[in-house]
């Protein structure tokens, strides 16, 4: 099975370090005001945790797909 990042958007700072790692995963989206997973699949699994771990609010976690 493979892992898929997903963000408690609720939890989101909107502050953009997700999208700024991995822009092809995340984006934020200004009208809600969090950031979402547009790919899960954008980049390698490596690349995603580096961008979970640099979320200041820790909301992106991996989910089993």
């Amino acid at each position: 099975m493979a892992k898929i990042p997903y963000i408690e958007s609720e939890e989101c700072l909107a502050c953009g370090s997700c999208a700024d790692v991995c822009p092809d995963v995340f984006q934020m989206n200004e009208t809600l005001g969090f950031a979402e997973v547009i790919n899960p699949q954008g980049a390698s699994e490596d690349e995603i945790q580096e961008a979970i771990d640099m979320c200041p609010a820790q909301c992106i976690h991996w989910k089993e797909e």
